[in-house]
């Protein structure tokens, strides 16, 4: 419990502030809000300005505050992601205007990345990295969500790696590697290619394109998913209907079915009240995880469709 008269406001994604109406229907409600997030370095809010402004309404003196160790950049950051994943939405104006502050404090996540702080696409954030100014340091690779650093063009570090080996024949493949912003691996076929007398650049690398981000898990999920085609039920209707059909309740077999189910179909509820707490480190990690629970059940349903389609 922090005095509410120590704290500052909020370096907020919102450009238009706090909305005063939806501060009145929290002072109103009877419930217990969340803390809020504040930074420990200068007590300013990072997440929760609505519930403060409704914690002076109802006339408290305190509030409860979850305390965050870290940057200041990293606090908008978090900032960001917290608005985006429960309370007030953010408008497409503040995720943008977010967007273009984050490419300045970290110029060096893919636009993948920062897509996925700011609820936008990674073709808008890539809009918005080109219309920078044009002060705004450009880098030759980039930290994409799976914390890999990955060349922005790799004909640009295919092209360097060959000046360096044009400067230094005996130089290292690490050193040149590291140097030119490409893997040893690369490194080593830019040499070959030099000691053959060919270009260092592939044909297909020769049209000075970027090099694309591979497609996160999540959105190989949803297409695989979509290519199923037609609605999901509801989880809690089928379950009912399961339990309701006679060869599954009056059979060891059924029953021991439904006893499995009733274990593992459970709802991640109350997810929305947590992700907001979870450091940026770790949310790729989590991610994952439910990336890979959802993949190990996308096999169980093709399993289970191909048996029911080859028997009927």
């Amino acid at each position: 419990m922090l005095p509410i008269s120590k704290l500052l406001p909020a370096d907020s994604p919102r450009l238009s502030g706090e909305d005063v109406q939806h501060v009145r229907m929290l002072a109103d409600s009877d419930a217990d809000l969340p803390p809020i997030l504040v930074h420990r370095q200068t007590l300013r809010v990072i997440d929760g300005m609505h519930r403060l402004r409704a914690a002076v309404l109802r006339g408290q003196e305190e509030i409860a505050c979850r305390l965050f160790d870290g940057g200041e950049d990293a606090a908008f950051v978090i900032a960001v992601e917290t608005n985006i994943a429960h309370g007030l939405p953010l408008s497409l104006a503040d995720r943008e205007a977010a967007a273009a502050r984050i490419l300045r404090s970290h110029p060096q996540w893919s636009d993948r990345a920062i897509a996925a702080v700011t609820g936008l696409s990674a073709k808008t954030v890539g809009v918005i990295r080109r219309g920078a100014t044009v002060d705004q340091p450009q880098l030759h690779s980039r930290i994409g969500r799976d914390g890999r650093v990955r060349p922005v063009n790799g004909a640009d570090g295919r092209r360097r790696a060959g000046e360096l080996f044009a400067l230094r024949p005996d130089a290292s493949l690490r050193e040149v590697a590291r140097r030119a912003g490409i893997s040893p691996g690369t490194a080593r076929d830019v040499r070959e290619r030099i000691r053959r007398g060919e270009d260092p650049i592939p044909p297909r690398q020769r049209g000075n394109r970027p090099r694309p981000e591979p497609p996160s898990p999540e959105r190989e999920l949803r297409r695989l998913m979509s290519v199923r085609g037609g609605p999901l039920r509801d989880r809690e209707t089928i379950l009912r209907n399961l339990r309701r059909d006679p060869s599954v309740r009056f059979t060891d077999s059924g029953r021991s079915l439904l006893r499995w189910l009733d274990a593992r179909a459970t709802s991640p509820d109350g997810w929305e009240t947590v992700v907001h707490s979870i450091a940026p480190h770790c949310a790729y990690a989590i991610a994952d995880l439910a990336c890979a629970i959802a993949e190990e059940w996308l096999a169980v349903a093709e399993h289970l469709r191909q048996r029911a389609e080859s028997s009927a």
